[in-house]
């Protein structure tokens, strides 16, 4: 029986360009697939048909043979190339090849052939860098060196890994595609190349330095710019800065974590600051100024008015963190901590014995609170 013209296998004409090949042979495929028509038995003969075209027509070579001399192009004898190209599905393996095309688009395993299905030099790992700060260090922001442990480009091969900084030469095992494939009844299944790990490449002379890695371990020194209002979580991202890829591959990043360490005088919540300010008994009283510190270094006073009771705040606008993104500061608040007096003088607890007496209608919230009490004790007993 007459083998049917390729192009008519595909439905497709004689000019049809690479593009329009592929289209046509991935509906052919589908449509014609054995899985799909149990129930055709001629279903197998005419897929195989489509895969014997494609394998034919999508290769630029046996393309132009084909148009110039038909299917004796790959019949014995004609210069076109001897051999078959894979009509008969020769022993499978050209079948397997043919088919590999559709399931490598259908399941995003690049193209056969070229540089489409190597597998890229093998990026480096990203890092993490933990840097702590202090609390004047994250209001201001500061420019800091740090020692980062890392992989770096090995110089005495220029980071390809040879000696002498030869160019790595094509895996032989997978000619450079970085996956090797094995038939297993109608399906190709593709795996990383044992020999060149994925790759694409082998390299014979291996460097000493680096022992075919292309890359040392070694500390690095970086310069990293921390912004006013960095808090604990703050992530700094530097591009390229983390290890070095295998061969030349691209290095990873560096991702520096900010921790701001904990303040003896302040106590931070975003932009705000919170300061707890300890004030005499007669202070709280009679009320008066006092100096407070400030994040910046700075001084300010602060008016405390006469009755003030513990836990009392008071703002300070705008003396509080920067915020990180831009925007106004954020505030700082004063809370007030009236303290009683200790390890008094025996005029000093007369004194206030003497105070105490005459205090009875001094102390509001107190005579509020027993008066409650005392009410409620009446209701229970009744």
């Amino acid at each position: 029986m007459a083998k049917r013209d390729y192009y008519e296998v595909l439905g497709i004409s004689n000019g049809a360009d690479a593009d329009e090949i592929k289209k046509a042979y991935r509906k052919k495929a589908k449509e014609l697939h054995p899985d799909r028509n149990a129930d055709k038995p001629d279903a197998e003969a005419q897929f195989k048909e489509v895969n014997e075209a494609y394998d034919v027509l999508k290769d630029p070579e046996k393309k132009a043979a084909y148009d110039r001399y038909g299917h004796a192009a790959f019949e014995g004898g004609m210069g076109g190339g001897g051999g078959h190209p894979g009509g008969g599905f020769h022993g499978q393996g050209d079948f397997a090849s043919a088919f590999s095309d559709i399931f490598d688009d259908l399941f995003g395993m690049g193209g056969r052939g070229g540089a489409g299905g190597r597998q890229r030099a093998a990026r480096g790992a990203d890092l993490r860098y933990n840097l702590r700060v202090t609390l004047e260090e994250a209001y201001k922001g500061l420019q800091k060196t740090i020692n980062v442990p890392t992989s770096v480009a090995c110089d005495a091969c220029n980071g390809t890994g040879a000696e002498g900084g030869a160019e790595p030469t094509t895996c032989p095992t997978c000619s450079g595609m970085g996956k090797v494939r094995a038939q297993q009844g109608f399906f190709t299944i593709e795996r990383t190349c044992p020999t060149c790990s994925g790759l694409g490449q082998t390299i014979k002379n291996p460097c000493k330095s680096c022992a075919g890695q292309g890359r040392v371990e070694k500390d690095r020194a970086l310069s990293v710019n921390i912004p006013a209002g960095v808090e604990t979580g703050t992530r700094i991202r530097l591009a390229g800065e983390g290890e070095a890829g295998m061969r030349g591959g691209p290095a990873g990043d560096l991702y520096i974590f900010i921790e701001v360490a904990p303040h003896k005088i302040f106590e931070r919540d975003g932009t705000n600051l919170f300061c707890r300010v300890p004030v005499s008994m007669t202070a709280a009283a009679l009320g008066g100024d006092i100096e407070v510190p400030t994040i910046d270094g700075g001084r300010s006073r602060v008016k405390i008015p006469a009755g003030s009771q513990s836990g009392r705040q008071m703002r300070l606008r705008g003396k509080g963190m920067p915020a990180l993104r831009g925007g106004s500061a954020g505030d700082m608040f004063i809370e007030l901590a009236v303290e009683t007096p200790v390890n008094l003088t025996s005029r000093q607890k007369e004194l206030l014995r003497e105070f105490e007496a005459l205090s009875e209608d001094n102390n509001p919230e107190s005579k509020s609170f027993f008066s409650s009490v005392k009410s409620f004790w009446d209701s229970m007993k009744g």
